[in-house]
Formats: structure tokens, C-alpha cells, sequence
């Protein structure tokens, strides 16, 4: 098992794609809980401001760098990770893994219309997967624990929460367990993404670590300060731990 590298105090998996598939999988097979948690440039600039957003992540089974810029951060501050490992390309990953294994899942999250369409979509796509349940993203607090134990109802194997940052955090972490699910993975807006509400940014955008950019642009109101702060904030937080980890030159020997 590779040791976890920390990277601004929080512990992060350096695992591939493959190796966080093959993890999930293995934990279907063995019948225990997975919780997975993805952190982007965004999540820990926020993890430092909301302590139960970071209680939550932190204590997730596996924590992988969902943003390209945590992968670039690890290189600077000697914390390598191997691959970025991004939620909605884990998400699709074990959809179709879930389909050829005969693994249940069950959708929690986003808009009714929204998650309709999605579903109508993953059985284009997925057409021998087994979907166990579903549920809209609407609920309050006092609903939590029932929708819970509808998806341990369903028996659901495999459970994915489309839902913001830390409203799905915090369900994980009150309520992972109570669903029984064996793999719990949070993926955020894939929900719109897979239903086509909104565009996910092109191969080469994510290569260069711009793909927050591309989703900036698409809804710039609700978007576009909130990246140019956090990731200003991430540019800072790194900065500083670089400054702090390099070893200060000793000063010259003036006497000759």
C-alpha cells in the first residue's frame, strides 16, 4: 500500500486511476466501506476556512487530487502524486465497471428534471447496469438518516452523490456508513454534466489544469469570482508552504 503524502495538512492517496478503480472494486468484493474524497485547488482553499468540510474529507477511506493543480502543488512542496484523478472520470469508471460486474448503484443528487435525464442518458450508455435507486438533491437536514435507509433499502453496492461541496461531505460522513453502499463516491455537478446541462471542458483544457476556466465561463455570474478567489487563495497557500519548506541559506562567513 503506498504511504500517504500530506500536502497543506491534509493526507492525500497517491494512487493512479487504475489502482483507485481497483480499490473500489476490491471493496465490493471484500463487503466493506470505501469512502472516497476529492480534493481540487477549490475544496482545500475551503477546507482551511470550514472545519466540518475538513473533518469530513479527511476522514474518507481514500482522498485523491480530483484538480490538476493539487497534482502540480505535490510536485513543488515533494509531496508527489502520481496522476490527477479526477471525480467524474472515476465516476464513468466505475459505472461501466459496475455494469460489467453486475454491481448495483443508486444516483443521489441534482435537480428531479436533472436527474431524470441523466438516468435516461446512463441507460443509453450503460444499458446492463443496475440501477438500485435514485433520489433528487433536495432534501434538509431532518430527511437525511431516512434517505439513508432508503438506499440501504435498495441494497445498493455501489452509492454516487451528485451534490455540492459540503452538503455531500458532510452526508458522507454522517451517513455513509447508514447506506450500507460499499463504494460511496461524492461527484459533484457530473450529475448535469452527464444529463448535458452543462459541458465538460475539452481533453486539452484539462490537460493544462484549465478546466475550472471552461466551467467559469460557461456560468460566469455564479462562478467566475468564487475560481479567481480560490484560486488566487491556492497560489498563496502554496507559495507560502514553499517558502516554508525550503531550508534558509546560512549566512556567509564574513571573516576570512
Amino acid at each position: 500500500m503506498s504511504e500517504r503524502r500530506t500536502l497543506f495538512g491534509v493526507e492525500l492517496d497517491p494512487l493512479t486511476m487504475d489502482e483507485t478503480v481497483e480499490r473500489c472494486l476490491a471493496a465490493v468484493r471484500d463487503g466493506r466501506q470505501l469512502e472516497i474524497g476529492v480534493v481540487n485547488a477549490a475544496k482545500l482553499v475551503n477546507m482551511r476556512r470550514d472545519p466540518r468540510l475538513a473533518e469530513a474529507v479527511s476522514g474518507c477511506d481514500l482522498v485523491v487530487a480530483d484538480g490538476q493543480a493539487v497534482v502540480w502543488a505535490g510536485k513543488v512542496l515533494r509531496a508527489p502524486l502520481p496522476e490527477r484523478v479526477a471525480g467524474i472520470d472515476l465516476f464513468l469508471r466505475l459505472l461501466a465497471e459496475a455494469e460489467s460486474a453486475g454491481i448495483s448503484v443508486y444516483f443521489l443528487g441534482a435537480k428531479e428534471e436533472v436527474l431524470e435525464e441523466m438516468l435516461r442518458r446512463v441507460a443509453d450508455r450503460f444499458p446492463g447496469l443496475k440501477v438500485a435507486g435514485s433520489r433528487n438533491g433536495y432534501f434538509d437536514d431532518s430527511q437525511q438518516e431516512d434517505i439513508a435507509g432508503a438506499i440501504a433499502d435498495s441494497g445498493a453496492q455501489m452509492l454516487f452523490l451528485g451534490m455540492t461541496s459540503p452538503k455531500k461531505e458532510i452526508f458522507t460522513a454522517a451517513y455513509g456508513a447508514r447506506t450500507g453502499a460499499r463504494v460511496v463516491h461524492g461527484v459533484g455537478g457530473s450529475f448535469d454534466i452527464l444529463a448535458g446541462i452543462t459541458k465538460r471542458a475539452p481533453a486539452v483544457w484539462q490537460r493544462f489544469g484549465i478546466e475550472w476556466l471552461y466551467r467559469a465561463l460557461q456560468e460566469p455570474r455564479r462562478l467566475g469570482k468564487r475560481y479567481v478567489t480560490t484560486n488566487t487563495a491556492f497560489l498563496l497557500m502554496t507559495a507560502r508552504e514553499f517558502i516554508r519548506s525550503t531550508p534558509s541559506t546560512a549566512p556567509a562567513n564574513r571573516s576570512h
